[in-house]
């Protein structure tokens, strides 16, 4: 089973409806070894999901080169690898490594780097080159500048048009910016000519911030949306008390909202999580949604919920009880995931 594909703006990149995110991959927030860590990306194949996306930034590269292992032996045209430029990975000074990288969310992996930030025009090249080292590539399909939001200048000035020479070049098949604010990536979808952009938590039940400019100013530029973070770091996957929103203890008015939309969802037979799922393809700039995962398990989890119906009543019923926007499109009538 294939899943149906959609373009990346206007390059020949392709991706699928649901697509793998690689954090979980390093350890996040939890160790994982190298071999829960195969599995879950042999899921994802068994699966049909063909879109996979990493960074140096998670697990100080140990995603991409898990990654890349777990995908060496597949059909290079069959599967689309996104990663991200904007931290470099710099060798700790001498001496054995002491501790972790779990200030960074990552306890399971040795510090024996560090992260640079660097979005200049050298930076972004040297990061690329290290990330297809890593990934046992010689190209990459997506590049992103990842997290941007206190170099906003030099992103724009220097890494964004030394990714836009990459592309011409041929090391790099689509170009864009992913972030977990949709303000700067709005600047970017207007001022340059990216593909892409990954917007991570802030077009889900809980959270429509990227309708107030990118999703409608993406949709009219031809610019492909990805969006991260549908479940917002844990709240709309299991509303409970001390739930995560946001990678922080979730505000009470927000978990009894998250509650409210389960409620519902329930009345319908839909899981939460399903929801929360399918909810951003509902927009026509969303291109697909990325879902990470910690095991096999998790990813067959994920693409059950994403395959489970979601009647129109259950969106119709989160509109009337002021749950959702009125003016926020929702999947179409009768649209279905792939089974």
């Amino acid at each position: 089973m294939r899943w149906p594909r959609r373009t990346l703006g206007r390059s020949t990149v392709t991706l699928g409806a649901l697509s793998l995110g690689g954090a979980p991959l390093a350890g996040l927030g939890a160790p994982v070894d190298a071999d829960q860590a195969r599995r879950t990306v042999d899921a994802a194949w068994e699966a049909g999901i063909r879109g996979f996306d990493t960074a140096p930034h998670y697990g100080l590269g140990l995603s991409e080169q898990r990654l890349g292992a777990a995908l060496a032996e597949r059909p290079r045209a069959d599967w689309t690898l996104s990663t991200k430029v904007g931290r470099l990975l710099v060798p700790t000074d001498g001496g054995p490594v002491a501790g972790h990288d779990g200030a960074h969310g990552f306890p399971g992996v040795p510090a024996t780097h560090r992260r640079v930030w660097d979005f200049s025009a050298d930076g972004v090249r040297r990061s690329l080159e290290s990330s297809l080292e890593r990934l046992g590539l010689d190209r990459a399909d997506l590049v992103l500048l990842h997290d941007p939001d206190d170099h906003e200048r030099q992103a724009l000035t220097e890494a964004y048009p030394a990714l836009e020479r990459m592309r011409a070049e041929g090391t790099v098949g689509a170009i864009g910016v992913g972030m977990n604010q949709s303000a700067m990536p709005a600047r970017f979808v207007r001022d340059t000519d990216i593909d892409a952009v990954l917007l991570a938590g802030r077009y889900t039940l809980l959270d429509q911030d990227g309708l107030t400019e990118l999703l409608p100013l993406a949709a009219e530029r031809g610019v492909s949306v990805i969006i991260g973070g549908v479940f917002n770091s844990g709240l709309l996957a299991d509303p409970r008390p001390g739930a995560s929103y946001d990678y922080r203890p979730a505000p009470e008015p927000l978990l009894r909202r998250a509650l409210r939309i389960q409620r519902i969802a329930g009345r319908h037979g839909v899981p939460l999580r399903a929801a929360a799922l399918r909810f951003p393809l509902g927009h026509p700039a969303v291109a697909s949604v990325l879902v990470g995962a910690r095991s096999a398990a998790e990813v067959r989890d994920a693409v059950a919920m994403f395959r489970h119906p979601v009647p129109d009543g259950l969106w119709e019923e989160l509109r009337a009880g002021g749950l959702l926007p009125a003016h926020v499109p929702v999947p179409a009538r009768g649209e279905t995931a792939p089974a």
